[in-house]
């Protein structure tokens, strides 16, 4: 692991360039976050609200695919494959049984998505699991007992067992069993390197991937070269690697993979790469997993959007986490108050626009509940104004709800409708 700052466990740790070489317990290994984004999009607000935008920049917000009937049928097939492991398993089988030169991109898709899964694999960048997919050879022992390394054995691969178990007899007389997803033989080094210890199949049908020592080698230094630290005050805030996603090399670019908590509530206004264009809903939907409290990115949004030139990216932000984690905010009393601060500060700034997107993706989130209100006596105050009616031509609202009276303690917040 790269030495940071604070202890690695509070890093955000979605790919890691320095994978674990000798036997990784499954309680141990990382655990990576493919960059597909399954949230919501915001094009139905979008819509509602066309004629009304003005000069609002939307560039760049999600867009939610149509569903046609025929899309629905191969969904349906999608899952009736991904649904049985056996199926599963021939397919991957297929693929590792072909020569590494006949592997097609599917193959190669195939395999990445079930090596993930394996903690030899956890802690490793995509790219370096998508090259590795790319040149790894299947082997099967058949029988228990059969020996695979010889102590003192000159090594040539790197091993990972994808069915059974396998034991490694260290010359003190120790042992230890390895069994699926565990790894073992070289290190990403072209030095000549030995077994230490004998390693010996306990099972029937053991199964592995090899990968040759100049082919780990390459991939894994590629990756280090690959890989741009950012510093300050000379310790490693974050780190980002160059990828590329497709062949043609026009959709390349910098894709962070490690940072702070800080860094990456920063990275939140900054640019992102055309090769992480989902940074934001990512980060909305994993920030809980490194963050103690949603209110540590609400504070900086509001610091942020008193500056002219992040007003837009910030609001772009708020939008995005609205229309896509509504619960953060309705089951937060602290986060419902940031929502309200920040929407007085697009009224402030004139941004009507993005200020009725707002309104609207709160309303068009919001859930239905039923609140119980006790009074003393009939002629107890509420706690709390209406606004709005037949009169005014729109529903009624709660416009103000008293801090710290029972209205309040019942949850009534302003801007709910009755």
């Amino acid at each position: 692991h790269l030495q940071l700052p604070a202890d690695l466990t509070k890093m955000h740790l979605t790919d890691n360039p320095h994978p674990q070489v000798t036997h990784v317990p499954s309680s141990q290994s990382g655990c990576s976050i493919a960059s597909d984004s399954g949230s919501s999009s915001l094009s139905d607000i979008y819509q509602a609200t066309e004629s009304e935008m003005g000069d609002v920049d939307l560039t760049g917000l999600p867009e939610a695919p149509v569903d046609s009937e025929d899309e629905e049928e191969e969904e349906d097939e999608d899952i009736d494959r991904t649904s049985d492991p056996l199926l599963g398993r021939d397919v991957v089988r297929e693929c590792l049984e072909k020569e590494p030169a006949d592997k097609t991109d599917d193959d190669i898709e195939q395999l990445l998505e079930f090596m993930h899964q394996l903690p030899a694999f956890a802690n490793m960048t995509m790219s370096v699991r998508r090259e590795l997919c790319s040149v790894m050879i299947f082997e099967v022992v058949e029988q228990a007992g059969a020996i695979i390394l010889e102590d003192g054995q000159e090594l040539d691969s790197w091993y990972v067992i994808l069915n059974g178990t396998v034991e490694i007899t260290y010359p003190d007389g120790k042992s230890e069993s390895l069994c699926m997803g565990n790894s073992f033989g070289i290190t990403p080094s072209l030095e000549k390197q030995y077994m230490n210890g004998v390693v010996r199949t306990k099972v029937d049908d053991c199964q592995f991937v090899c990968i040759a020592q100049q082919d780990y080698w390459r991939i894994l230094n590629h990756v280090e070269k690959n890989t741009h630290k950012v510093e300050e005050e000379g310790e490693i805030v974050m780190v980002k690697e160059h990828r590329e996603l497709d062949r043609s090399g026009t959709r390349k670019g910098h894709i962070v993979i490690k940072a702070t908590p800080e860094r990456l509530i920063m990275h939140l206004i900054e640019e992102h790469s055309i090769v992480d264009p989902t940074y934001i809903e990512d980060f909305l939907l994993t920030y809980r997993t490194f963050l103690t409290s949603p209110l540590e990115v609400g504070n900086k949004l509001l610091e942020w959007f008193t500056v002219d030139s992040l007003r837009d990216k910030v609001t772009r932000v708020v939008l995005l986490w609205v229309n896509n984690h509504f619960n953060d905010f309705e089951g937060d009393p602290a986060m419902t108050r940031f929502l309200e601060e920040f929407e007085k500060n697009l009224e402030d700034t004139k941004m009507k626009g993005h200020l009725r997107l707002l309104n609207i993706a709160c309303a068009a989130k919001a859930k239905w509940r039923q609140i119980t209100l006790q009074k003393p006596s009939r002629d107890s105050p509420l706690f709390f104004s209406l606004l709005g009616g037949s009169d005014k031509g729109f529903g009624i609202f709660v416009e103000t709800v008293e801090v710290g009276s029972k209205a309040a303690e019942a949850g009534l917040k302003r801007g709910d409708q009755v």
